[in-house]
């Protein structure tokens, strides 16, 4: 008796196998409806793989029907969990149904369900194709946000209010209206630019840094973009790199006074570090802070910068690239000239 049974559940799996295999190569030729029919047929024939499901899912969510997907992942989800089936197999199914979600979330602007759904697939397999649509989900949301909050005259509106903060010296109120100007418009340089300024003032320079870079990178030829930018590497007493900034202003405004200002206030400082014009704690914090600065790093472990050889040393100075490393190191308060 139990031979027979056995005999028979064997042929109805090698059964709706068949039927499966047929769908499968229906569905590559997109015969989308040839192939429903058979992993129909397939889940007729034995309910206890839910792969005939989810394949079926795939089918409808090709045919841009993605409440039936829907469906069928759900009740292979279902179904799944009352045979104990493989945790990739659930996975799979969460993972379409997420999938046919972010297709709908397209017109209905609502890309939670889809998240959620995919953050329930990655609990039961972490699965990288998953995580990318988790991620990729994600950002469609975030990014609809921000479409739906753009408004260019709330956040000039904002950056008024900040300047009017700026000038009475309320510099963190100024940072709120900055960066709410922002949220209603991230594209606007003016308003990365206003708010380097301010982090200027409060002295967090790797804010302001990092503001003036993304004003310079909306509009390169906005001279406002590097004159913040030099203005923070010169506070950080980067003064080679504050002159490289101004004079990379300087192509796009040739005569503004503040990126010449900027200039002439590099040369002081990089002259007053080759002669050595510097107290000993000064100094000393110089080194200390150039040390951490991963291009003297590579500038010290160059062995044509370690070359003891003075006959050597002296061809290298004739090399315009290892006498600007020199003059990096000099700046730096590493070297110093006698």
């Amino acid at each position: 008796m139990e031979i027979t049974e056995e005999k028979e559940k064997k042929e109805k799996k090698e059964k709706a196998l068949k039927e499966k295999e047929t769908g499968n190569a229906a569905y590559k030729k997109k015969d989308f409806e040839t192939a429903i029919q058979h992993y129909t047929k397939a889940m007729e024939i034995d309910d206890e793989d839910i792969s005939y499901i989810t394949n079926r899912a795939a089918v409808y969510l090709e045919m841009g029907k993605c409440e039936d997907c829907i469906k069928d992942c759900e009740k292979a989800v279902e179904r799944g969990r009352e045979l104990r089936a493989d945790y990739k197999m659930i996975a799979k199914a969460l993972t379409r149904k997420g999938t046919a979600l972010v297709k709908m979330a397209k017109c209905s602007k609502d890309y939670e369900p889809a998240i959620e759904t995919f953050q329930k697939a990655l609990t039961e397999h972490r699965n990288p194709d998953t995580l990318k649509k988790l991620n990729d989900a994600e950002k469609a949301k975030k990014e609809l946000e921000q479409q739906e909050y753009f408004d260019p005259k709330i956040a000039d509106e904002e950056r008024e209010k900040g300047n009017e903060s700026f000038k009475q010296q309320k510099y963190p109120e100024a940072v709120k209206h900055y960066t709410e100007s922002l949220r209603r418009n991230p594209k606007d340089p003016k308003a990365y630019s206003n708010r380097a300024a301010c982090y200027t003032k409060l002295g967090a320079l790797p804010e302001g840094l990092k503001d003036a870079e993304k004003c310079i990178e909306l509009d390169p030829t906005f001279s406002k973009g590097y004159t913040r930018k030099g203005a923070v590497q010169f506070f950080m007493k980067e003064y080679d790199k504050a002159l490289e900034t101004y004079q990379e202003g300087l192509k796009h405004d040739p005569n503004n006074q503040e990126l010449l200002d900027g200039v002439r206030r590099c040369v002081e400082q990089i002259n007053r570090a080759s002669r050595g014009d510097f107290s000993p704690e000064e100094l000393k914090e110089r080194q200390a802070k150039a040390m951490q600065d991963p291009e003297i790093q590579n500038i010290l472990s160059d062995p044509v910068m370690r070359q003891e050889n003075p006959k050597a040393a002296q061809e290298h100075t004739k090399n315009p690239m290892v006498m600007n490393k020199i003059q990096k190191l000099v700046t730096a308060g590493i070297v110093q000239l006698r």
